[in-house]
């Protein structure tokens, strides 16, 4: 067997003219945290830091390090990198093994003739990656994009480059793993298993590439769930297919459908001698999955079909949980996951401006049960497809189709995010005048790819698409589409006028939880317009749009505390409304993909879960409008209907009641409807006029109440709303790991909160946004490293609801944090 000595000590980075450095670097790992570590730099994620460190991207660095070498009998060594950021030229001994200009691919290069006894010198030299994506511009031609930095001309992580999310830091470094892989007589360069499941038989095609130091006779073998098969590769040849069939294999069903059972895979390459001189092992599900695209009555349905079953994809959209992606862990990548999985959350779209997803996220997806769509890295903006760009797509491409092959929750491929979108309707055709964008790459090369290397899994152009270079991309009626008006223009009541067939992203937005604004920002005071503030707001006029929000929904806030709570309130109504809406027109939508599940740093953002890893009000709001069974309350045609939804596999029966009544707590109207909703499916239920028919909007609410499920619907909004002044009692009682919070409703109490990380950072909550009604309570139980002031704990501003803020005209006051 190969033996694989990792290089990964005694690394040491510089700026290639010497101004900087060296310092001890961390491979793998990247410059900008390396000269963190090393106290070179601010970090960037703090106050305004990061505009003074934009000379990083600009310059060349140079990482080294030596290793002893006692040498090997295996006649072939090589150096292997699994992945450089980004233009890269690898020395080894001071001679040249190879140049590399793109992040998404792995190298290796043949070291053997270049090592030496003893002390090793190996030297990796990465140039500016601003400089080669601009050479590459000027000689090609520019191509419009969404950002002012050439970052559609370099294969690299394109939010690197700053996005309307993100931190403009252009990193670059030995961001994978490297080593020395000493090797003799064959290795397994590429395993590829085709995973399928027809008639009860889950049928495995192990897809397998070899790299030769001879040209005997190999053997190579596949085993799973205890069959096993082998095949012989020729003397010359180079790759082979093992097939294995398993007959009436435990499936592997997505979340809310069934258990993710997965099965170890193992292939063996053996000599004619029948040593086994390489190996490969991955975990492999077995499952089919097909879209539905085939047109209907209402246009081009977009349904995900898995194992024979259409699944509504209750999602949300993922981008790079760090700008600095060395930083992740899998122990971080599990509590996001975990997060979204909590969160009811059955599918993740990996988003083009990113990265393609580590290993560590993909298997704990498999073992989840969580479903992936990846899209190929391009996003909001026109990609060249000419030399050096096309060929390193190509290669880019083969190697992540491959890679990725084995992992039963990759559903789908998404040919880029936005980029057909952005050619039709942003004004791309006359800027490009003739030059080439990516539509080859969306519609010719990356499809081609996906038929050849994986025809197991579906591929679609874009996100959005409507299916056909004949229709409008972005026509709800067909494929999949992107809902962006309603934040950039609308009120957010507006996702109501769609009927899509499945979105792919909408999007509303609020800041961080407030412990992560005080650790991330140092304003004083704090104040939504505050230097440090408007720094982690990079949307075009974000402030503003959350201030259409806030106007057109709640009362005005009083001070920064108000602010922080009503932005978030407002983001997490603006979501639930959609997604209520869009679940609730099943099986005319089947999926909604929220944007976004997370953020790479602390930032005022569409985030769920904040750049600290805290749960934001809209989180619980998702766990709430994404739980299997979904009571929600809807207009339609003039009057409110009441929607029962059931994604859950048993059937919903029994009885709900409907009342009206006022803020007060007192009953207009009741009556009580049967419910009995099948799986995976919604019923649709008219309400009697007496009941909808308010005769006070501004005093009168409705609920709708079914085994522990509720839907209000308030006739009025909360602005103009005649609340009560909030009365209730409140008592914190310790408990062991932290506290629990009893309030006790005196009136109607509009979405209570608890935020105990304004006592301690560590703390959290179990349960945001409750409504109560006179005479109800609620316990909270909140969870805390450190004694906590109980008074504290039960007054605002860590204790609050919607109506303890007067519906009165007062304008923020800047500058005013409690």
């Amino acid at each position: 067997m190969g033996d694989f000595r990792p290089l990964h000590d005694g690394w040491t980075v510089a700026s290639a003219d010497a101004s900087v450095g060296p310092v001890p670097a961390v491979v793998p790992g990247c410059v900008h945290t390396d000269l963190l570590a090393a106290g070179r730099i601010p970090d960037p994620y703090l106050d305004d830091n990061e505009t003074a460190l934009g000379w990083i991207g600009h310059t060349d660095w140079v990482y080294e390090t030596a290793f002893h070498w006692d040498g090997t009998d295996d006649p072939r060594v090589d150096l292997a990198c699994a992945g450089l950021d980004t233009v890269a030229t690898v020395t080894l001994n001071g001679a040249t093994l190879g140049r590399t200009a793109n992040m998404h691919r792995s190298y290796r290069f043949d070291a053997r003739p270049h090592l030496r006894p003893g002390e090793n010198r190996l030297r990796v030299h990465f140039g500016s990656a601003y400089r080669y994506a601009e050479e590459v511009r000027d000689r090609l031609g520019a191509r419009p994009n969404a950002y002012p930095d050439p970052f559609n001309f370099i294969r690299k992580m394109a939010c690197n480059f700053g996005w309307d999310w993100g931190p403009n830091v252009v990193t670059a470094g030995i961001w994978q793993p490297i080593g020395l892989h000493s090797w003799g007589t064959a290795r397994l360069a590429t395993v590829r298993p085709l995973v399928t499941v027809e008639g009860g038989v889950g049928r495995v095609e192990a897809h397998v590439e070899v790299e030769r130091d001879s040209d005997e006779p190999l053997t190579v073998s596949a085993e799973v769930a205890g069959v096993r098969a082998e095949t012989t590769i020729a003397p010359g040849e180079r790759t082979a297919v093992v097939t294995v069939e398993v007959r009436d294999p435990e499936l592997w069903w997505p979340r809310g459908y069934g258990e993710p059972a997965r099965h170890p895979l193992d292939v063996t390459l053996r000599s004619a001698a029948g040593e086994a001189v390489d190996a490969w092992r991955r975990r492999i599900g077995f499952r089919s999955v097909r879209l539905d695209t085939e047109p209907d009555a209402h246009g081009t349905p977009f349904t995900l079909v898995v194992n024979g079953v259409p699944v509504f994809a209750r999602g949300v959209n993922w981008i790079p949980d760090d700008t600095f992606v060395t930083r992740m862990t899998r122990e971080r990548y599990g509590r996001r996951l975990a997060q979204a999985r909590d969160a009811n959350v059955n599918l993740l779209r990996v988003w083009g401006g990113g990265r393609y997803e580590s290993e560590e996220f993909y298997d704990l997806a498999d073992e989840l049960g969580l479903l992936v769509v990846q899209d190929f890295l391009f996003a909001c903006a026109a990609y060249p497809e000419e030399e050096p760009i096309a060929g390193e797509v190509v290669a880019e491409a083969r190697e992540q189709v491959t890679r990725l092959a084995s992992h039963p929750s990759l559903v789908a491929w998404f040919g880029n995010n936005e980029n057909i979108w952005g050619f039709h309707d942003w004004g791309w055709p006359e800027r490009l005048a003739g030059r080439s964008w990516g539509e080859g790459y969306y519609l010719r090369v990356l499809p081609d790819i996906v038929a050849r290397l994986d025809p197991t899994r579906p591929y679609w152009p874009s996100s959005p698409y409507s299916g056909s270079p004949d229709r409008h991309p972005n026509e709800p009626a067909h494929g999949s589409t992107h809902i962006w008006d309603v934040w950039n223009q609308k009120d957010y009541t507006h996702y109501r006028d769609y009927r899509p067939r499945f979105v792919a992203e909408f999007g509303y937005q609020a800041p961080p939880v407030y412990a992560t604004l005080r650790r991330s920002i140092s304003d004083e005071p704090l104040a939504h317009d505050s230097p440090g503030m408007l720094h982690h707001q990079k949307a075009m006029d974000g402030d503003a749009k959350l201030q259409r929000g806030l106007d057109a929904h709640l009362p005005p806030p009083r001070d920064f505390a108000d602010w922080h709570y009503l932005t978030q309130v407002n983001q997490a109504r603006a979501l639930a409304l959609g997604i209520e809406h869009f679940r609730s027109l099943r099986p005319l939508c089947m999926g909604t993909v929220v944007w976004q599940l997370n953020d790479c740093w602390p930032v005022t953002s569409w985030a769920a879960v904040d750049g600290d890893g805290r749960r934001k009000p809209l989180w619980y709001a998702l766990r709430r409008a994404y739980a299997d069974r979904l009571l929600t309350i809807q207009p339609r045609d003039g009057d409110l209907v009441l929607v029962a939804v059931n994604d859950g596999p048993e059937p919903w029966q029994g009885p709900a009641s409907l009342t009206r009544l006022t803020v007060s707590g007192e009953p207009r109207a009741k009556t009580a409807v049967d419910l009995d909703v099948p799986p995976h499916a919604a019923v649709t239920l008219a309400l009697p006029a007496d009941l909808t028919a308010g005769e006070d909007p501004r005093r009168e609410l409705l609920l709708a109440e079914s085994d522990g499920q509720r839907a209000w619907w308030f006739f009025a909004e909360d602005k103009d709303i005649a609340y009560p002044a909030p009365e209730y009692e409140a008592s914190a009682e310790p408990v062991a790991g932290g506290w629990r919070v009893t309030v006790h409703a005196g009136t109607i109490l509009r979405d209570l909160s608890l935020f105990p990380d304004r006592l301690d950072p560590s703390a959290s909550v179990d349960e945001l946004l409750v409504t109560l009604l006179p005479g109800e309570s609620r316990t909270f139980t909140v969870t805390a490293r450190t004694d906590l002031d109980p008074a504290a704990l039960t007054a605002r501003p860590v204790l609050r609801c919607v109506n303890d803020i007067p519906s009165r005209p007062t304008a923020l006051i800047p500058g005013s944090s409690p």
